[in-house]
């Protein structure tokens, strides 16, 4: 087992935010990274995700971001290459996921041992990444959260991209119905996933009292903003409005954290108004304790092909500014994901 004592180095190259701007400000630089510590591992990133978050990160408008700069990243998989004193040895060499938040645009890292989960053989580095913060945002939002039952009827906000694909198959194994917006170019996408397709540039609210006149038994909203309101109409009495996200507030000034007030805000006038129905708000860290287990749960439904992963777009880690205008662009379905030059291909 490596001794912390020892001095050995190694170089990493890591993707770097280091100002406010678009995906072009972004920089590569290559540093030591020193051996593992105490109860640390050192990984070799076999995998990398991309979300929405890093976009908002970029225009200082993520919820609690660390200054700038810093290495980018919410979560990874990654193959274990060195272990710290007190770190079993039969980690070496395992494929492990882990949720990093920031830091995984980088070719190694460097993790705390209890916070890496196995990931089980044969699952393909860049799919089970995608289901890591998303598959265990879905998983928490439709059993913990909404606790979806056999027989609901649910909407996904976004149902083609990266969570909205994986709450999608959840909420069907978990038996309910599902309506999905998406723009009318992804419909056919939605439907493969047994979801029905509604256009987020329509009427929503008339489609889905076309689909379920009496309302959805939850909403899955990762907008926010003035949308958030019928998505609450929508609800029949005993529904949940799970709100998740804040793409409404991309485009906000001031203090980031000045957008999600009304959000807040109608939340909790909601819940004070009794009316047979409730909102609450999801983040990927609202059950700590529980992350690795249900993280877990979702590569075990992955590995026995219950669900799918989509990473459709897998970049290599010196494009990552493209990877990140890919995103936010609109034209991705399922995960982006930025993986080593071997492994890159891109969706159409």
């Amino acid at each position: 087992m490596l001794k912390t004592t020892e001095t050995k180095t190694t170089t990493r190259t890591e993707i770097v935010m280091p100002r406010e701007g678009g995906p072009g400000v972004l920089e590569a630089h290559r540093r030591d990274l020193p051996s593992p510590e105490p109860g640390q591992v050192t990984v070799r990133v076999e995998a990398a995700g991309v979300a929405f978050s890093e976009v908002q990160m970029l225009k200082g408008r993520y919820f609690g971001q660390p200054k700038f700069p810093f290495v980018p990243g919410y979560d990874l998989v990654s193959e274990v290459e060195e272990v710290g004193e007190g770190v079993d040895d039969g980690l070496l060499g395992a494929r492990v996921a882990a949720l990093t938040e920031t830091g995984s645009w980088a070719d190694r890292v460097v993790l705390d041992a209890k916070d890496v989960t196995p990931v089980p053989a044969g699952l393909d580095p860049a799919d089970a990444v995608s289901a890591v913060t998303n598959g265990v945002t879905a998983w928490q939002m439709i059993h913990r959260a909404a606790r979806v039952r056999p027989g609901q009827t649910v909407l996904v906000h976004g149902a083609s991209g990266g969570v909205g694909t994986l709450l999608v198959q959840l909420a069907r194994l978990a038996g309910a119905e599902v309506i999905g917006t998406a723009s009318a170019r992804k419909h056919e996408y939605v439907r493969a996933l047994g979801a029905t397709p509604v256009d987020y540039r329509d009427d929503v609210p008339a489609r889905v009292r076309e689909v379920s006149p009496e309302g959805v038994d939850a909403v899955f909203d990762h907008v926010g903003g003035p949308g958030l309101v019928d998505s609450y109409r929508m609800l029949r009495r005993g529904g949940t409005l799970v709100t998740y996200g804040s793409a409404s507030t991309l485009s906000g000034t001031g203090h980031w954290i000045k957008p999600y007030l009304p959000i807040f805000a109608r939340v909790l006038r909601w819940n004070a108004t009794p009316d047979g129905r409730r909102a609450t708000f999801y983040y990927v860290r609202r059950w700590p304790k529980l992350f690795r287990e249900d993280l877990a749960t979702v590569l075990s439904l992955l590995a026995g092909r219950k669900i799918e992963a989509h990473a459709s777009t897998r970049m290599p880690l010196g494009k990552a500014a493209e990877a990140l205008e890919f995103l936010a662009s609109g034209r991705a379905s399922g995960k982006v994901v930025l993986v080593p030059e071997s492994d890159a291909r891109q969706s159409s």
